[in-house]
């Protein structure tokens, strides 16, 4: 299954995906705050949201999964 890795260390800002949500390759769905600065997560695959490992005000690490998509 792919997962989508946080590209950055931060703090989750806010997450516009659920469980159960199709998406699509290059869909905005986790926008993170690192140094007062928006960062969007684009999805890299298509599919069906099987897992959110993450929720709003999170703090995340760099290499940290985020979303598992099947």
């Amino acid at each position: 299954m792919p997962e989508l890795i946080a590209p950055l260390a931060g703090n989750v800002w806010k997450v516009l995906i659920a469980v159960g949500d199709k998406v699509e390759m290059d869909d905005e769905v986790i926008i993170l705050e690192a140094l007062k600065m928006e960062t969007p997560i684009y999805c890299d695959d298509s599919g069906t949201v099987t897992e959110l490992r993450v929720k709003e005000g999170d703090a995340v690490e760099e290499g940290a999964v985020l979303v598992v998509i099947d």
